[in-house]
């Protein structure tokens, strides 16, 4: 399930794909990404490519869709947890309002239809 779920994230345009630790913080946008899977390892971008991400699928235990409240916006995300509950990776919808500050219907129903296909707490 954890294949699927970050495919249909990175089916979508303009999500932000975060890993961070203490030292170092890496940032992949969705747009255009391919993604594959070999054993354990899910591969995010062209191997060959500029930028890519190996995700170890047997370390990833848990997702949640999350709605975060700022000042004149909600940020839209999912984050995946080890399995002492560490984000490991984060995944943020982007381009979610327009220039007037409101809200794009097309872009939160995408999410919400994420939301709804997963649930909002998933165990892998």
């Amino acid at each position: 399930m954890l294949f699927e779920l970050l495919s249909d994230i990175v089916a979508n345009d303009d999500v932000l794909l975060i890993v961070k630790n203490n030292g170092a913080t890496s940032e992949i946008m969705s747009n255009s990404l391919s993604i594959r899977q070999k054993e354990k390892w899910i591969t995010i971008g062209d191997n060959d490519g500029l930028a890519h991400m190996h995700v170890n699928s047997e370390l990833i235990k848990s997702a949640e869709f999350i709605q975060k409240v700022k000042p004149e916006r909600i940020s839209f995300g999912v984050q995946f947890f080890d399995e002492c509950r560490e984000r490991v990776l984060a995944a943020f919808f982007t381009k979610m309002y327009n220039d007037s500050k409101k809200l794009i219907p097309a872009r939160k129903k995408a999410y919400d239809d994420l939301n709804q296909k997963y649930s909002s707490k998933i165990k892998f």
